[in-house]
């Protein structure tokens, strides 16, 4: 299945609170989306890796993305061993993204920035034909993305382009609390979590102005990106 954006989070929610925005926007747009979800988060404190699973698959209808899988690596102890990268290659050059979007390239959870820097080198990797990957018994071809960008999370990082997710800020947060064993409600039993306190579910429109205000958008998501971003029409920057 060829994909236009491919979307990779540490754990699931990664990716609906970094750019859930960004990818509904785009289906809107008519653009084919998918998300991969590196682990199971099976170390979370709240949930199950099943409940967390059954959620997740919520969330990516909401989004509209047309796929969402999971890689199954080791949550807590994400690296860029040979084995993590290879399954990373693998899902690259089955869905043959445009643009890959990652996570933060350093953040309070260190899976987060492990994850960037092995999303990244896969993406170099999978471009190099003298590296034989398979899928379901057939040769891939060699494959690599266009564009990397990765969306900033916990910690504040100065973005280098922003995407205007204002109208579609609310289905934003539907597919974050879809993730509902995960964040604060008033019926939970679960223990509290720094990512489970009422603050942190009132920060996401708060974070997502506070990128929005200086490009004149209401809400937006802020990505970095470790290559420089050329325009070939300076008037598509307004």
């Amino acid at each position: 299945m060829k994909l236009d954006i491919l979307a990779l989070g540490a754990h699931p929610d990664d990716v609906e609170l970094g750019c859930g925005g960004t990818l509904i926007r785009h289906v809107q747009m008519g653009h084919k989306v998918g998300i991969v979800d590196l682990t199971r988060g099976e170390t979370g404190t709240r949930g199950t890796p099943e409940l967390r699973a059954e959620e997740a698959q919520k969330a990516a209808s909401i989004i509209g993305a047309v796929v969402r899988e999971n890689l199954h690596l080791p949550d807590g102890f994400i690296s860029q061993d040979k084995e993590q990268i290879m399954a990373v290659v693998r899902t690259i050059r089955t869905y043959q993204p445009d643009i890959v979007i990652a996570t933060a390239m350093h953040d309070r959870h260190p899976d987060h920035g492990n994850a960037a820097t092995l999303i990244e080198q896969a993406c170099f990797l999978a471009g190099l034909a003298k590296i034989e990957t398979e899928h379901k018994g057939l040769a891939q071809q060699a494959w690599r993305p266009r564009l990397v960008l990765h969306y900033i999370q916990d910690r504040f990082i100065m973005p280098d382009i922003v995407m205007d997710i204002s109208d579609v800020m609310d289905r934003k947060m539907e597919s974050i609390l879809a993730h509902k064993s995960q964040f604060y409600h008033e019926d939970s039993k679960e223990p509290e979590t720094y990512i489970a306190s009422k603050g942190f579910l009132d920060n996401i429109p708060t974070r997502a102005m506070e990128h929005g205000r200086p490009c004149g958008f209401r809400y937006g998501e802020a990505f970095t990106c470790t290559k420089w971003l050329g325009v070939q029409d300076i008037t598509q920057l307004f």
